[in-house]
């Protein structure tokens, strides 16, 4: 962690807090946060990334933490973010870049690969199904609409901003405690999440992405499938997504592979980091040292 920096980066009209790690010249390795998360999500992902001799960018994705944060709930598009993301990997003078997201940054990557898989050298996806995954199963599997009812309250204006604040965030507290195996999230986490929370218009922000969903339909995609070649993680005991939507998902892309873990939920990588790690560096063909690192970059 200590070999973290930041720096604000200008990307698609706004300007992103982003964490780096690793050598400059490394292959880019671009980590999507999902809610309520920032950067701070990847903690122990970064440094096994940059540690191999990849350039890691870590970003507060628009709206969460110090990263800015549009007034309208339509800035929040799924376009919006993915263009986010795409200019990212241009910022950083790469052409493409290994993408790994979760759960909402998992939506972002995907949309991200389904409109620009030029930009994508590897894709990774931890916990979250592609969007019209997750659209077709919201209408047609009372399972997953039960368990997206939170999805329906974010809905309502103000209230969620202020339910989340009560008694110092204890609603997202508990459940982020709930939804994990215990001991995943501990003290010091949460003193880290309540302090991006705390961000002048952060949850506000935050919860626009769910606003936005709802309210601000995408463009029809460039392709109907996911080209780049892709790996599905996923922890079978999610709260929050039926194990179906990961299979579902898989038949979507040309060229995937999906590894379920039974007792994981959907916080996969902070319960099971090694595990993640390995899967993510041996996708990416750098298990060993940075010279197998073999992806291209603008020199």
């Amino acid at each position: 962690m200590d070999d973290i920096t930041f720096e604000r980066i200008a990307t698609n009209g706004i300007h992103l807090n982003v964490a780096q790690a690793g050598p400059e010249d490394g292959p880019l390795a671009l980590l999507l946060h999902g809610f309520p998360e920032f950067w701070y999500g990847w903690r122990k992902q970064i440094p096994a990334l940059a540690n191999v001799g990849l350039r890691v960018w870590a970003p507060d994705q628009r709206g969460y933490n110090l990263s800015d944060k549009p007034p309208r709930v339509s800035d929040y598009s799924i376009d919006k973010l993915a263009d986010d993301a795409a200019g990212l990997i241009a910022a950083s003078g790469r052409r493409r870049a290994v993408v790994i997201g979760h759960d909402w940054g998992g939506a972002v990557a995907w949309w991200l690969a389904a409109n620009h898989p030029e930009l994508i050298e590897r894709l990774v996806i931890i916990n979250v199904p592609h969007p019209f995954v997750w659209q077709r199963l919201m209408l047609t599997d009372p399972r997953q609409t039960l368990r997206s009812w939170y999805v329906f309250a974010l809905q309502l204006p103000w209230l969620p901003e202020w339910s989340a604040r009560r008694r110092d965030w204890q609603g997202i507290v508990r459940g982020l405690e709930k939804s994990s195996r215990p001991g995943t999230f501990t003290a010091a986490d949460f003193a880290e999440y309540r302090r991006a929370w705390s961000q002048p218009g952060a949850m506000t922000a935050m919860v626009n992405w769910y606003r936005a969903a709802f309210r601000t339909p995408p463009r029809p995609p460039r392709n109907s499938r996911i080209l780049p070649p892709t790996l599905i993680l996923w922890g079978v005991k999610d709260k929050f997504i039926i194990r179906r939507a990961g299979e579902m998902s898989l038949k979507l892309c040309d060229l995937a592979r999906l590894v379920q873990y039974e007792d994981a939920t959907h916080w996969l990588a902070h319960e099971e980091p090694d595990e993640v790690n390995r899967q993510i560096l041996e996708f990416a063909g750098v298990t060993s040292s940075p010279a197998a690192v073999a992806l291209e970059r603008i020199g």
